[in-house]
């Protein structure tokens, strides 16, 4: 009987190493996750912040420019329609652009994500 004692003891712990892997690896895991998430949440979370800022910063850099170039011409509504043009000119290009910024985006968040 000392055989299978011993060939039942091998495979009780054979059995015990196979599940404290699956645990390992389970938890491995979960961690890889956390942090891709954790990683990918920050990465949105700035960027949304810099668009805020950003925004802002158009906004009144904007309206200042539509200012200057109203009392420069001597129309207020002129100015607006002069800066309202070029942000218009530059939303068409940014719409044109668009698949390339994806494209760029989608790379760095592989990179980032896998």
């Amino acid at each position: 009987m000392g055989l299978f004692d011993s060939l039942n003891e091998t495979t009780d712990k054979a059995t015990d190493i196979g599940e404290e892997y699956i645990n390992t690896s389970r938890e491995y895991f979960k961690l890889k996750l956390f942090k891709q998430l954790a990683t990918t949440v920050s990465f949105i979370s700035k960027y949304i912040i810099y668009a805020m800022l950003t925004m802002l910063v158009l906004i009144f850099i904007s309206v200042s420019a539509a200012l200057a170039i109203g009392r420069a011409i001597g129309s207020q509504a002129y100015g607006f329609l002069i800066v309202g043009g070029l942000l218009l000119v530059l939303l068409i290009i940014a719409i044109l652009l668009s698949k390339k910024i994806d494209d760029s985006i989608v790379k760095k968040l592989s990179k980032k994500f896998f």
